[in-house]
């Protein structure tokens, strides 16, 4: 089953890659590799569950926002390549998880994206990952993700 197949099947709908805010583009190819920037989970215009993991966000509201920051990712990669058939592995995930004092779940959190495009590529969608807790995120977001994608020539 293609990726595009799956999403379908998982009821999943590509957003459109907004433009960038700031100095810098949504992904870089170099090779085989597609650098995708930090997607930040976005929902009709607002950051989908703001705040602070420990405080504000629960481990699965966070694990939405990570969610929805793989899907953003692959909507970026479809832009940049065309079709998501062109994957042929997920290569790294960065997750960013804004943390409280003593918050310590950052890999739960993280899984909400690593779940998503394991459901999209099947095993070559589980890659290399960091989930690192952090102060703060752009625009008070509680997740933030970026990740490397391997394609097709």
């Amino acid at each position: 089953m293609s990726p595009d197949e799956r999403l379908t099947e998982l009821g999943i709908e590509l957003p459109s890659v907004p433009a960038p805010r700031w100095a810098y583009v949504p992904a870089v190819r170099t090779g085989n590799l597609v650098f995708v920037s930090g997607q930040i989970g976005v929902r009709d215009g607002a950051i989908l569950y703001p705040g602070k993991l420990g405080a504000e966000v629960t481990v699965v509201q966070a694990q939405e926002a990570a969610r929805l920051c793989a899907i953003q990712a692959l909507a970026v990669v479809r832009q940049q390549v065309g079709s998501l058939a062109m994957v042929t592995r997920v290569v790294k995930s960065n997750v960013y998880v804004a943390s409280a004092s003593g918050f310590g779940e950052q890999p739960s959190v993280a899984n909400g994206a690593s779940d998503l495009l394991r459901d999209v590529f099947g095993d070559v969608g589980l890659g290399a990952r960091a989930a690192i807790g952090v102060a703060e995120l752009p625009m008070g977001a509680s997740v933030e993700a970026e990740f490397i994608f391997e394609v097709a020539d």
